[in-house]
């Protein structure tokens, strides 16, 4: 059988980019012992992945399909566990911003907060009482 390269498969594709995520995943998948659609011919992972998309032997729609789930970080097999994260996920936030304002007045409270403000004023009121000739020697 002749070479296989990526021009025989960019038709299959819109972009080269997801011509190579797609294949590049399915030669993974042949790697961890997938079953490959097409002879293998003594050919790699890599060449056997885009022979399987040249020659359409998966659909293009299979393959995103199996990149997709490959990343996919969470499954959801039914409407309710999302609607039920999505419940969970709106009481967290109000928990959130209670515990922000709670934080908020342990600051306000905080000696060292206070320490910090009064620096910046004695800094402040140092300047506006110094002298022109002192304003002049800083700059």
């Amino acid at each position: 059988m002749a070479r296989i390269t990526v021009e025989d498969c960019i038709d299959k594709f819109p972009s080269r980019f997801e011509l190579v995520l797609v294949a590049s995943n399915r030669a993974r998948k042949l790697y961890s012992g997938e079953n490959p659609t097409v002879e293998i011919d003594n050919d790699k992972n890599t060449v056997i992945a885009l022979r399987e998309i040249a020659e359409e032997t998966l659909t293009t729609e299979q393959l995103k399909n199996d990149l997709i789930e490959e990343y996919q970080t969470n499954t959801f097999s039914e409407d309710e566990e999302i609607s039920e994260i999505e419940d969970n996920s709106d009481e967290s936030e109000a928990g959130d911003n209670e515990l922000n304002s709670s934080e908020i007045q342990e600051n306000n409270e905080d000696p060292n907060n206070h320490s910090e403000n009064t620096n910046i004023e004695t800094a402040q009121d140092n300047l506006e009482n110094s002298s022109d000739d002192e304003k002049v020697q800083d700059i």
